[in-house]
């Protein structure tokens, strides 16, 4: 009897849900299909059917917590689209926030900055995993370069210099919060982010209500 579009679906999110588990115990590197497939409850065959290696598996893990860029640009301009840098401080907040509030979340990005070594298996998956990273960056860039933020920029700033600087404090707060969750609250975030924004826009005021952009 053929599976149901539903029974693969749910076979698939087993697959992954296992993958989860066990990247997180035992690493990225150190955890092979087969485990996979015996934590799931499933055939070695039956994670190949979803799954060409371990490389698209790891991807379409964190497939499932990252924005595509499109995404992220719609997050950013429903704010204020006068004034894209508070969309922006909104998303940076809102990332840390979800990650602190979404268990599936934490997990994944623990197993990306604590659990994983790319490995030459994994060498696909750390191109593509570059890759988001730099759209990010460049979206980010693309935002300082527009000329009503361009100009509130510290004459030392380039636009690039600020994109580079926003992503690396994010992913810095957010590697720091997996590793001590009391170092600081999640739900607070704002302030750490107007630290950065004010070492980069002469101007830059923390905005009295940037609430979250309509779904």
């Amino acid at each position: 009897m053929r599976r149901t579009k539903e029974e693969a679906e749910n076979t698939r999110t087993a697959i992954l849900t296992a993958a989860e588990l066990l990247f997180l115990k035992k690493g990225v590197s150190h955890t092979s299909l087969e485990q996979i497939a015996r934590q799931a409850g499933v055939t070695r065959g039956a994670v190949y059917w979803h799954f060409q290696n371990k490389a698209h598996l790891f991807h379409e893990m964190l497939n499932q917590v990252r924005l595509p860029a499109e995404q992220i640009a719609k997050q950013i301009s429903q704010c204020d689209p006068n004034n894209p840098i508070i969309g922006l401080r909104y998303l940076c907040t809102e990332v840390l926030l979800s990650v602190g509030s979404n268990e599936r979340k934490r997990r994944i990005f623990t197993i990306l900055l604590r659990r994983c070594e790319f490995t030459d298996d994994l060498r696909e998956a750390e191109q593509r995993h570059e890759a988001f990273i730099n759209e990010f960056m460049a979206l980010c860039e693309q935002l300082f370069s527009e000329p009503a933020t361009a100009k509130r920029l510290h004459p030392d700033i380039s636009p690039r210099m600020a994109a580079v600087a926003l992503h690396a404090m994010l992913l810095g707060l957010l590697s720091d919060w997996l590793r001590d969750p009391s170092l600081f609250d999640v739900k607070h975030t704002g302030p750490l982010i107007d630290v950065l924004l004010r070492g980069i826009l002469v101007d830059w005021a923390p905005p009295s209500g940037c609430h979250q952009p309509p779904q």
